[in-house]
């Protein structure tokens, strides 16, 4: 797949300013993802796909983690998640989405499906 959809330069400046302010859960997460701690695999983070900014992204698998905190229970939210899910879909990437409170209450379960979306 052309690397035209990835990390727009337009959308640099914003991608920065996302990592830089994180929201707890995706620093939590973080932790686990970083530097290939789970099963090898890199994680990049703020990554831009389209217009779109994903929280985690990992190439080699086409996975997209999203975290959900409380403004993704509006409904307008919800529909426009929907939809930037179908895209990304549509595109070859599989998207798993997890409320931000998940992380912090059960992370071992969180990083285990995550894992089970791993194809090899």
């Amino acid at each position: 797949m052309s690397n035209k959809i990835h990390n727009h330069k337009y959308l640099e400046e914003y991608r920065k300013a996302l990592r830089k302010n994180s929201t707890s859960a995706e620093a939590a997460l973080w932790t686990f993802l970083q530097k290939k701690k789970l099963e090898g695999r890199k994680f990049r983070r703020q990554h831009s796909i389209k217009n779109y900014i994903v929280d985690f992204y990992c190439a080699s698998e086409k996975l997209i983690i999203e975290l959900d905190g409380a403004y993704h229970l509006d409904s307008a939210q919800q529909n426009y998640d929907c939809e930037r899910t179908k895209d990304l879909n549509e595109l070859g990437f599989e998207v798993l989405r997890f409320e931000n409170k998940l992380v912090f209450e059960n992370i071992a379960n969180v990083l285990e499906e995550i894992s089970n979306h791993f194809k090899g």
